[in-house]
């Protein structure tokens, strides 16, 4: 009985997890600020809890319901009012510009000078010369504005005009023809088995991954 009890009430801790992690919607690590990712903690510390609790399991899944609600409501408040946004999640702090290093804005940030060069070398740049401009987001994450002379070429800058770039879709996968995705592409299965004879594959079991774009280039990738 105390086995069926303990899988009822993590069923009950799982379901309410994956109900706010909806609400709550996808954000990656990097975009979590400080509060979401205390809350997060929070929450599946809660969850764990409540897969064990089998005297009074109302009282975590009703914890969780509120710090659940506590984030989504943050979440509407920052998306609707960008005064609010400001109070909440905080603003975007310059550390560096114009070659000058803003200690001030460093102790508002709350980085020290060794975790600045280090963000700075996880963005790429191990020389502090290459920088215009380094923004120390909310998020923790450190955005760098190269000098122009040491960002990318781009072709606006030699009077090129490239053609547009499409998204191409999987057409072949664990050795199976996507057909929606085939059709999508304007081709068909004739036009597919051509291109994989001339590629030099025998059928399309022998292949892993085939990619196709809207100019109708194949890429195949083969079994190893």
């Amino acid at each position: 009985m105390e086995f069926l009890k303990v899988a009822l009430t993590s069923l009950l801790s799982a379901v309410t997890l994956f109900v706010i992690a909806k609400f709550i919607g996808h954000k990656q690590m990097s975009q979590l600020d400080f509060f979401d990712y205390i809350t997060g903690i929070t929450i599946g510390s809660i969850g764990a809890e409540l897969a064990t609790e089998l005297e009074k399991p109302l009282k975590p899944f009703v914890a969780m319901l509120v710090y659940g609600t506590i984030t989504v409501v943050l979440s509407l408040i920052t998306s609707k009012f960008p005064k609010m946004r400001k109070i909440i999640n905080g603003t975007p702090t310059i550390i560096m510009n114009n070659g000058k290093i803003y200690r001030k804005n460093m102790k508002k940030a709350k980085i020290d000078l060794s975790e600045f060069l280090v963000l700075c070398r996880q963005a790429g740049y191990f020389n502090l010369a290459d920088i215009q401009t380094a923004i120390f987001e909310y998020n923790g994450r450190l955005t760098v504005l190269p000098v122009s002379t040491k960002r990318p070429l781009n072709p606006e800058d030699v009077k090129l005009t490239p053609q547009p770039e499409y998204i191409s879709a999987e057409v072949i996968m664990d050795g199976r023809v996507l057909d929606e995705n085939l059709k999508r592409m304007g081709v068909d299965i004739k036009w597919l088995e051509n291109q994989i004879k001339k590629q030099g594959f025998k059928n399309v079991k022998e292949i892993f991954l085939g990619v196709c774009d809207r100019n109708k280039r194949l890429q195949l990738y083969g079994n190893i």
